[in-house]
Order: C-alpha cells, then sequence, then structure tokens
C-alpha cells in the first residue's frame, strides 16, 4: 500500500473508531466518501483493472458484515467501514483483514464481558438454554426478561481500526499470516 492510501485510511480507521466510542454510529460521511476516495483513487491509477480491484473490495467488505448486521449483531456503518477498507486494500486482503478484525473483536468483548460481569450473570446458561430448546423443539422461543435487559454495547468501529491496523502492519513488515 502507499503512503497516501496508508495515511488516508488510518484517519479514516481512527476517526470511526472515536466516533464510535462517543456516539455509537458510524456516520455514512466517513464511510461513503472513503469507499468514493478508493475507487477514484485506484481507477485513476490502473484504470479498469484499479476499479475491479476496490469495488471487489467494497463488496467483499460489506458482504463479511452483511450477515451480523443483519441479525442485529451490529450497526450498518460497522458493514459499511468494512467496505470502505475493502476499497482501499481489495478483496483478499480485506478478507486477511477481517480475520484479524474478528480476533480482535473476540478479545474485546471477552474484556467488556469481564469488566460488566455482573450484567452477563445467568447469561451464557440462558443461551444454552434456548439452543437447546431450539434444537430439541426446532422453536425459537425468546427471553422476554433477557431482552428487556440493559448490557453494554460493543463498539465494533474500534475492532475493525485495530485489527485492520494489525493486519496491515503485519502485511507491511512481511510477517502477514496466509501470505
Amino acid at each position: 500500500m502507499d503512503y497516501f492510501l496508508t495515511i488516508f485510511l488510518s484517519v479514516l480507521l481512527i476517526a470511526s473508531a472515536i466516533i464510535d466510542l462517543k456516539s455509537q454510529k458510524i456516520p455514512n460521511m466517513l464511510t461513503l466518501p472513503g469507499m468514493l476516495i478508493a475507487l477514484a483513487y485506484h481507477s485513476s491509477l490502473n484504470g479498469l483493472d484499479g476499479l475491479l480491484f476496490s469495488a471487489g473490495g467494497i463488496g467483499v467488505g460489506i458482504g463479511l458484515l452483511i450477515i451480523p448486521y443483519l441479525m442485529g449483531g451490529m450497526g450498518a456503518g460497522d458493514a459499511k467501514l468494512m467496505g470502505a477498507i475493502g476499497g482501499f486494500i481489495g478483496a483478499k486482503a480485506a478478507f486477511y483483514a477481517f480475520l484479524s478484525i474478528a480476533a480482535v473483536g473476540g478479545v474485546y468483548a471477552l474484556i467488556i464481558v469481564v469488566i460488566y460481569r455482573s450484567n452477563f450473570s445467568g447469561f451464557f446458561r440462558k443461551q444454552f438454554d434456548t439452543l437447546v430448546s431450539l434444537i430439541l423443539m426446532q422453536k425459537y422461543i425468546p427471553d422476554i426478561e433477557e431482552s428487556e435487559k440493559s448490557r453494554p454495547k460493543l463498539c465494533y468501529g474500534l475492532a475493525i481500526a485495530l485489527g485492520t491496523g494489525i493486519y496491515i502492519f503485519l502485511d507491511t513488515t512481511g510477517y502477514g499470516f496466509l501470505s
């Protein structure tokens, strides 16, 4: 990745993480221009091949997070941010960055559970019981009491920023996984 893309992507990731931590949203004013700049940059350097490289990255980036978004596990801004990342680094790299992001997100979630453990008492047991009842009765029975509880939310923009940063660092230093 060249200097311009690294700087621009770093600013985009830092701004997204900060805004997500403050407002629990990643605004379109960051993600959509990020995608457009990635498309324009790669197109201007490599023509149609650059456009396809960037568009493929956007598609893979959004595609990786669209199911968690549709299931209510994260916001649309997270998926669009992943799309912008894909636009800059391409489809293959977006997938590898996603693996790093998933690892960082898992650690982040565990930290939140440990810090707010009183909010999660009995949570995992109830999830297991719901899964067993789903398998045995082949019907989902939501826990009404559970849905009314307030739990801390993950600001996944932070995990996306850190995971992408880790992937880019490892890749540029030659320690990229699956290389």
